[in-house]
């Protein structure tokens, strides 16, 4: 197991202090921006087609600019990292200025709130990829997610405390602070050696990424057409109790997810999460509504996100695009994750007419057939990597027996 002072010695702090902050910064900005504009739309006046409008637009948004950014951004990587992360402040903050009076300038923001996401999220994790080493690229962005979990219920304590343009005031503030500081770590940084960027033809193609890509679509459509469902079953209110409190599961085990994605490899974590998230709904499908259901349902929901965040979301396709420009195996892999909410808006409507029994076996059923391809799937983590470890791990264990007898 590793100690916190091998640890220490595995991460080189100064090196990826920057896409440390970047990433830690970024993804509570991203998650809680979310949260606060789906707030927003519930309290406005709006009928239904107005606010699926606004929505269409918000992904829209992430959809054509994560593609633009994955093109355009690689040019002057970190420059336009500067800016991206101040035009999310902007973005944030004029989440005041939506009203229900005037639908065109909403659809405006919306699609601007949904490009200051997209256009900058490859690039912020090619970034932390291209500042990692393959070895402890989990064990890092484990340590990220972890902050994350613990962040987000802080900004979510301060809505529930003090109110949502307050938080959005506070939130426009954490954008702020994320870019002066990547500012000021990265002012001495050298630019990085220009590498090969392979089209999306040539990706869509590649055996490797597809046999992750199709399991992380699977689940990615699953697990938020579920939501709305989940919301009938256990009431609104409790519900989002859950979510939240499943951060505090996922910031847990996002850090013990990537340290043992470094010393087992990515593969065996995910199909970990896969199989945990498959009986997390078989059970459901027998026991929906029921406390001990929505107890078990939280923490294994909690501890897999933990551990698909730090390994699946932010290692997998770094390690895919090894050698290689990053930014499109990111965009493949972020932009299922990051539209996959626009699901649970569609299948809301639908709800009363969906037997949840019936929804949570077809999940359990999907989640597990996701499996099979991510077996025939190769190991990102270098066998080379793998078999030192596991030498390492022998004489650790043989000085231990010869001291122990001795």
């Amino acid at each position: 197991m590793i100690s916190l002072r091998s640890l220490r010695e595995k991460v080189a702090w100064r090196a990826t202090a920057p896409s440390i902050l970047l990433l830690l910064n970024s993804f509570v900005w991203i998650v809680l921006t979310y949260i606060i504009f789906n707030t927003i739309l519930d309290e406005l006046n709006l009928l239904d087609t107005e606010k699926l409008c606004l929505f269409i637009m918000y992904f829209l948004g992430i959809l054509t600019c994560g593609i633009m950014g994955s093109k355009f951004f690689p040019r002057e990587r970190v420059k336009f990292l500067y800016l991206w992360l101040f035009m999310g402040a902007i973005a944030t903050l004029l989440l005041i200025t939506i009203s229900s009076n005037d639908i065109l300038t909403n659809a405006l923001f919306a699609l601007f709130l949904g490009a200051s996401i997209g256009i900058g999220y490859p690039s912020c994790l090619s970034y932390f990829a291209d500042s990692t080493s393959i070895e402890n690229r989990g064990s890092i962005g484990g340590i990220i997610w972890s902050g994350v979990g613990f962040i987000v219920l802080f900004f979510v304590f301060l809505v529930y405390v003090f109110g949502t343009w307050e938080a959005i005031v506070s939130l426009t503030a954490w954008r702020i602070f994320g870019g002066f500081c990547f500012l000021f770590l990265t002012r001495h940084k050298k630019k990085l050696d220009v590498q090969k960027s392979p089209s999306y033809l040539e990706l869509i193609r590649k055996r490797d990424v597809l046999l992750y890509l199709f399991p992380w679509i699977m689940f990615s459509i699953i697990n938020f057409s579920e939501i709305p469902i989940l919301e009938r079953v256990f009431g609104t209110e409790t519900f989002t109790f859950v979510q939240f409190a499943e951060y505090v599961f996922a910031g847990i085990f996002a850090s013990v997810g990537g340290i043992m994605a470094d010393i087992v490899g990515r593969k065996r974590i995910v199909i970990t999460g896969f199989v945990m998230l498959g009986i997390e709904y078989a059970i459901m499908s027998v026991s929906a509504g029921s406390h001990g259901a929505l107890y078990l349902f939280m923490i294994l929901d909690g501890i897999t996100w933990g551990l698909f965040f730090s390994v699946f979301l932010t290692v997998i396709w770094g390690d895919l695009g090894e050698g290689f420009e990053k930014e499109k195996y990111y965009t493949l892999g972020g932009l299922p994750f990051l539209l996959s909410n626009f699901v649970s808006i569609l299948v809301k409507p639908y709800v009363s007419v969906i037997s949840p029994t019936a929804a949570f076996s077809f999940a359990s059923f999907f989640l597990f057939l996701a499996v099979i391809p991510l077996m025939y799937a190769p190991e990102t983590l270098p066998e080379k990597t793998l078999k030192e470890r596991e030498l390492k791990s022998y004489i650790e264990k043989a000085k231990k027996i010869k001291e122990k007898f001795t």
